[in-house]
């Protein structure tokens, strides 16, 4: 690629997540998500490896439906209401069309299908990109038409989610596909909070991405991209590992570490809500996906590798890791003592 294509294709990213987040007309929400869509493509398929093609072409084919259903929901509200305001969503069928829109868009069960392989054929950052900015402005869009959602159809999709999310990741041994898993049934904890209290959604978007960039940028800098090169980069990078395995339990949600956090203030406000039933279904369903993280903080640090291993070790580099990594991995493992500043704010 071009040297001077990634800080064009990077603004454009920041323009359209920016026209998303700040606009209040449906066509211009609209037009920030194209062109966030359209600056992502050539960095899924910059390496031109036929699986970063294909990866490239899936995302483009569900972003675009999405994008038309987004458009679809918009037109058909302000026929029915004469109201292009996004915060203006009254028409039922518009809110059903919208909450499918944007569960394509961000990956919810049942319109998971595309993530994994997308983010599977991508370079490691470009998946952190995939799995953490590319969400943000759908969410918006979901969290300024919250009170016109069904909360219902969020509740089961957002179960459905948090279980399939689990339950798919168990048997994978690529980190990527682990990771993607992970943020389906991250998202199915925003999603179910999502009704009834915004804030609280939006502070759990935003530990995730604080974590999920952690963990994308130590194994970008070890280069593992499934569980045998984790499992012998132990020699390569001995803290970083053991500050990975940190990590992946604060995605977790073990505590004390930050990721407790959203769950346990989701749980509550759950509970408050009266549903103490669905946060008992989703904290037992969060389960299935404290095994696939253990499995991979396991191999990280606490696994000899065998000697009949493919992978030769790698040489120890004295290298540390960058300023970023090392200030999102003591945000995503020490944070957990602020809860009580953080609740008084949600």
């Amino acid at each position: 690629m071009n040297p001077h294509a990634t800080p064009v294709l990077a603004l454009s990213l920041a323009l359209g997540t920016t026209i998303t987040i700040s606009s209040n007309h449906w066509v211009l929400a609209w037009t920030g998500l194209e062109i966030n869509t359209l600056a992502i493509i050539p960095l899924i398929s910059k390496s031109h490896h036929p699986r970063a093609v294909e990866a490239a072409t899936k995302y483009f084919l569900t972003q675009a439906a999405a994008s038309a259903l987004v458009l679809f929901s918009s037109m058909t509200n302000a026929w029915a209401t004469g109201q292009w305001d996004i915060t203006q969503l009254n028409h039922p069928t518009s809110c059903l069309l919208l909450t499918t829109a944007i569960a394509i868009k961000l990956g919810l069960v049942p319109f998971h299908f595309w993530f994994p392989e997308v983010l599977q054929g991508s370079p490691l950052m470009t998946a952190l990109l995939l799995s953490t900015l590319m969400k943000f402005p759908p969410l918006t869009l979901l969290l300024m038409t919250s009170k016109s959602l069904n909360p219902a159809l969020l509740t089961t999709m957002a179960l459905a989610s948090v279980a399939l999310g689990g339950w798919m990741g168990l048997n994978q041994t690529q980190t990527r596909k682990i990771l993607a898993f992970s943020s389906i049934s991250h998202l199915g904890w925003i999603a179910i909070i999502l009704v009834y209290s915004p804030k609280l959604a939006l502070l759990t978007f935003y530990l995730y991405t604080i974590m999920t960039s952690a963990v994308f940028m130590a194994l970008n800098k070890i280069k593992a991209l499934n569980l045998s090169m984790v499992l012998t980069s132990w020699t390569k990078t001995p803290v970083l590992n053991a500050t990975l395995m940190l990590m992946l339990l604060s995605l977790a949600g073990l505590p004390p570490l930050t990721g407790f956090m959203p769950k346990w203030l989701i749980i509550q406000e759950l509970t408050k809500q009266e549903m103490t039933p669905a946060a008992m279904a989703i904290a037992m369903l969060s389960l299935l996906s404290l095994f696939f993280y253990l499995r991979l903080a396991y191999h990280s640090t606490i696994t000899l590798p065998p000697n009949s291993s493919n992978y030769m070790k790698q040489w120890y580099t004295s290298k540390p890791p960058s300023t970023p990594t090392a200030i999102l991995a003591s945000l995503s493992i020490l944070l957990l003592p602020l809860s009580p500043m953080i609740h008084a704010i949600v």
